[in-house]
């Protein structure tokens, strides 16, 4: 029996990046694959590849009518980068039966552990006091009381309720600490039955000694966490940018750091590579990570299993449930082009 063709262009990303060597094992037993290797696809293979093609999997696929036109077999096309990209003309895929998928919820994992770690550090002054003790300036036993604090039953706020949200709020689960979130397209139901309740966000703001940016950027929430509602937040309150720097008015946010009323774990940053002599590198209450909550070894291998688990599904005529589906969503809403550049220029790094 013939095996379907997976197109497999993942570049820039590395293919052992994306799948474990049992994962990419089981991908190559199951589909006949094209390509998939740690360079880009050259046009003419891709070109006689899509008449026969399932599934096209790529770090950036640009699917067009025309695409379609050539690929009649095509039932699912699934990106590698982490977001929607507007190279997708997602109205004709669904016209044509096809699936679109995004890896995001593939980096939950490595994502919120990152989260954990940077929220554990700046609670208990791990940071500052890893400084100080360099500088002989330590606090021995103190209890760093209005500075520090415990998570163990603190309230924990999420600015958005993904994906990575939901697996931090996993691991946070020993903590027992009292989650809310603001999550506008979440409803009350599904809420429920994520255990999670919703709050409006002057509220959330309010309320959390523990604040988590996980949201995905959309055209509305650019800079949404303004400095109105930064001031919300209780003295001393921890919030953790892991999602993406769009939704917060970063200067504010540093800000309100370098003056004592809050402290900050930023991994995202609203240009990146931040230059050498920004001011931010000498700010204070703020712990740094250079875009690396899913950079470590093995990190990103949940987006190969969650991908062989949906191509399986759609092979068998089923819905995709592991990675995000584009028809659940209203794609024109998401800012995810807007960091399609970035990524690009940042490939080399490897972010």
């Amino acid at each position: 029996m013939t095996k379907p063709v997976v197109i497999l262009d993942a570049h820039w990303r590395q293919t052992g990046e994306l799948f474990s060597d049992t994962a990419l094992a089981a991908l190559k037993d199951r589909y006949s694959i094209v390509w998939g290797q740690d360079a880009p696809i050259p046009a003419h293979v891709l070109a006689a590849a899509l008449p026969d093609a399932f599934a096209y999997v790529a770090a950036t696929p640009t699917i067009s009518p025309d695409t379609l036109a050539q690929a009649p077999n095509l039932k699912m096309v699934a990106e590698v980068s982490g977001h929607f990209p507007e190279t997708i003309d997602y109205a004709a895929c669904r016209k044509h039966g096809v699936e679109v998928l995004s890896c995001a919820p593939g980096f939950r994992q490595s994502v919120a552990e990152m989260g954990i770690a940077m929220a554990l550090s700046m609670s208990r002054g791990l940071a500052r006091e890893h400084e100080a003790f360099r500088a002989g300036k330590e606090q021995w036993l103190q209890d760093c009381a209005g500075e520090d604090f415990s998570l163990f039953g603190a309230p924990v706020g999420f600015v958005g309720y993904g994906s990575i949200a939901r697996e931090t709020r996993r691991l946070l689960a020993p903590f027992s600490p009292i989650v809310q979130a603001y999550d506008p397209w979440m409803d009350t139901g599904h809420a429920a039955d994520a255990g999670v309740d919703l709050v409006d966000l002057p509220a959330l703001m309010e309320q959390s000694r523990c604040l988590f940016i996980t949201a995905a950027p959309t055209r509305e929430n650019h800079q949404m966490i303004n400095a109105e509602l930064l001031a919300r937040l209780p003295k001393g309150a921890l919030v953790v940018l892991i999602s993406r720097a769009h939704l917060v008015d970063f200067d504010a946010l540093l800000a309100a750091a370098e003056r004592g009323a809050i402290k900050a774990a930023i991994d995202v940053f609203p240009s990146e590579p931040v230059a050498p002599d920004h001011p931010m590198r000498r700010s204070p209450n703020v712990v740094f990570s250079p875009h690396r909550a899913a950079a470590v070894e093995g990190g990103r291998h949940l987006i190969g299993d969650l991908l062989l688990k949906d191509l399986a599904l759609v092979q068998a005529g089923q819905t995709p449930r592991h990675l995000n589906r584009a028809a659940n969503l209203d794609v024109s809403t998401l800012a995810g082009v807007g960091d399609a550049a970035a990524v690009e220029a940042m490939a080399d790094k490897r972010l």
